[in-house]
């Protein structure tokens, strides 16, 4: 792994930095779990659009800046550092777009890509179900053939962004009898305004409805919104979670400035020597998550896959996300406890983590077999 940046490299960053000085919002925009705060920050995605600052590693023709992967990573650590707001267009940005780049059409590229830029089409993930979230492959929402398209029917939940956004993509089981509980899926994207779908919002601890559950009856789906070939879903899923899991999910420019931002409110609060040593692991554990991930970034552009080893990332990430955010928390004493401040929403959000893109019991144990190579355990 070469750690110097290229003069061109430099450049972007300066450029991005200057651009992001002049634009971010001087006060924070409201939580993009509300109905508000999503209005918000769909605007905010608009404005970074315009300039082309919102898929900075996309082809131009979608949008993009065609900076690569290790651009993307420098804007982003400069997009946090600058406390820009939460991408509220992530789901699509992070999950949908690479499955498209690699799987879907160019048809499809050019439909579903540049509305997913700008913030036009805001995109949920519809992945889990009531008895298949980890255990993915047990799901039981089906799409059956009809003319023209699919009659998809079940019910999804947990769906993040699914309360207010507008389209969302999962998988459903097109061939009942296949052999295997993988096979014969189907990856598909549809509309959540559809006849047939109806949005159930839940809501988080603070109430805030940052998923939803999907009720689908016999919703259509037209043949040009399935990704890749009928009965291909699960492989196609598995290249998608591996970029969730491994590198576009939460990037090190998030929990660098976390870091930074918890040592300052360390020093706001005295520097009490109680919290010394925590503040220190939190710095010292955002160094080593960027470090592993441009590794793991380098790899992939010299043309290896990202591999079980996505699922080191994201144990990592979920769990120093949480001890991040329950420093802060003592840190701010009983303040912290009631304050509707960014950590404390911050923390909220922290306790998904374990759970989301698949469980933390799971990664550990992708991570004994198919890294360490010990025999298979529970199930």
């Amino acid at each position: 792994m070469d750690l110097a940046f290229t003069e061109e490299e430099k450049a972007f960053r300066a450029e991005a930095r200057a651009w992001l000085t002049a634009h971010v919002p001087g006060s924070p925009l409201p939580s993009l779990e509300t109905a508000e705060g999503f209005a918000a920050h769909r605007t905010w995605e608009a404005e970074l659009a315009a300039e082309r600052w919102s898929v900075v590693n996309w082809p131009a023709r979608y949008g993009g800046r065609e900076t690569g992967l290790i651009g993307w990573l420098a804007f982003e650590e400069e997009y946090w550092a600058a406390g820009a707001p939460g991408r509220v267009g992530q789901n699509g940005i992070s999950l949908l777009a690479p499955t498209l780049f690699d799987h879907g059409t160019e048809e499809q590229r050019a439909r579903v890509l540049p509305p997913m830029a700008t913030g036009e089409v805001v995109w949920a993930q519809a992945w889990s179900e009531p008895e298949a979230g980890s255990d993915l492959a047990s799901l039981r929402s089906r799409a059956v053939r009809t003319d023209g398209g699919w009659r998809v029917s079940g019910q999804k939940t947990w769906s993040s962004r699914a309360a207010f956004a507008d389209r969302a993509f999962g998988l459903f089981r097109s061939d009942p009898e296949a052999s295997k509980p993988h096979q014969g899926l189907t990856y598909l994207m549809f509309d959540l305004r559809a006849p047939g779908v109806t949005v159930r919002p839940i809501g988080r601890l603070d109430g805030k409805p940052a998923f939803a559950e999907l009720f689908l009856d016999e919703v259509f789906v037209p043949d040009r919104d399935v990704i890749g070939e009928p009965g291909e879903g699960w492989r196609i899923a598995m290249s998608a979670a591996g970029n969730e899991r491994g590198l576009m999910l939460r990037s090190p420019g998030r929990f660098l400035a976390a870091a930074d931002r918890l040592r300052g409110l360390w020093r706001q609060q005295g520097s009490p020597p109680s919290a010394h040593d925590r503040v220190a692991d939190a710095v010292i554990g955002a160094r080593a998550y960027q470090l592993f991930t441009y590794a793991a970034a380098s790899r992939f552009l010299e043309g290896a896959s990202l591999g079980p080893e996505s699922s080191l990332n994201k144990v990592f990430w979920s769990e120093y996300d949480i001890a991040l955010h329950e420093t802060a928390l003592d840190l701010l004493g009983d303040e912290g406890e009631s304050a509707d401040s960014d950590w404390a929403e911050g923390y909220v959000f922290s306790l998904a983590g374990p759970i989301y893109a698949g469980t933390n019991e799971i990664q550990r144990d992708i991570v004994a077999e198919r890294l360490l190579g010990l025999p298979k355990g529970r199930r």
